[in-house]
């Protein structure tokens, strides 16, 4: 959003070459590592504007792209903590911001991903038969590095935001 001659504010409309180019490869890098294009795009958008918050119409619009595209890709990086909703009161249109710290907040989400994991994994110790030895031994394993990455997954949130916040690290 920019400020008008009137003092009102208006939605950002265009992308500069500058900030288009960003986004372009920050979803290429995002994409190398087999996570969709689309959700690198939006991310990438939505990490490089200097908004509070946009619209799924608004992202649409910015990135040239289907609002089908983006509502995929919202779903998708709310669904993992990349992007969190907001709402405006009185408005039906969805929004979406990303936080200051998207990496911490991310990492701090992904305890949710490692809890339902670790509940499917041991929904299928329940069903093997006794004689799969094999089979026990994998799920026994993913289990056991689940509840290890458990625990591991709070030291590293509390040591990324020790590191994020030393002064050592050239904060901005």
């Amino acid at each position: 959003m920019t400020e008008t001659s009137s003092g009102t504010v208006a939605p950002l409309t265009e992308l500069d070459d500058a900030v288009r180019t960003f986004v372009e490869d920050f979803a290429s890098s995002w994409e190398s590592t087999h996570n969709a294009r689309m959700d690198g795009r939006v991310l990438g958008l939505l990490m490089i504007i200097d908004e509070p918050f946009v619209s799924s119409a608004q992202i649409a619009h910015l990135l040239q792209a289907s609002t089908g595209a983006v509502s995929m890709s919202t779903r998708s990086l709310v669904s993992v903590g990349f992007l969190k909703r907001h709402t405006v009161p009185g408005d039906r249109a969805h929004y979406f911001r990303v936080e200051d710290d998207v990496w911490g907040t991310f990492l701090s989400g992904e305890r949710e991903y490692l809890r339902r994991m670790k509940g499917a994994v041991i929904g299928g110790l329940g069903i093997i038969p006794d004689g799969a030895a094999g089979p026990r031994t994998r799920l026994r394993n993913a289990e056991r590095y689940m509840t290890w990455l458990e625990g591991y997954h709070r030291k590293m949130l509390l040591d990324w935001e020790a590191y994020r916040d030393s002064d050592e690290n050239g904060k901005q």
